[in-house]
């Protein structure tokens, strides 16, 4: 990949965020000891397809408070579940991307 083509550096932070987000969720529901197991690596591959085509790009703000509903109904289902689990446990595990994340989600358009 060049040097041109590699993302800013506030949409890799958000693919960061998502995986580990996954990541915690699946090591403890889902009892791996290396996480992701398959599955919770679909919904990382999902999440961040998803947020790569997103036509907002640097200018969007969380994908809850964004109008444009881009996930599958299934798949925005289970991200919610990792969000609504995960989300309090950054805080404590990643508290810079969580700080990040929560920034993010106060933005106005």
């Amino acid at each position: 990949m060049k040097k041109d083509a590699l993302p800013e550096a506030g949409m890799r932070a958000e693919w960061r965020t998502i995986r580990v987000m996954v990541e915690l969720y699946c090591r403890d529901h889902h009892n791996c000891q290396s996480p992701p197991c398959a599955a919770c690596n679909e919904l990382i591959e999902y999440a961040i397809a998803r947020v790569k085509k997103c036509p907002l790009q640097e200018k969007r703000t969380t994908c809850g408070k964004c109008e444009i509903h881009c996930y599958k109904p299934a798949m925005k289902k289970q991200i919610k579940a990792v969000m609504r689990y995960a989300g309090p446990r950054m805080l404590k595990e990643h508290p810079l991307l969580a700080a990040r994340h929560m920034l993010k989600g106060m933005v106005k358009k």
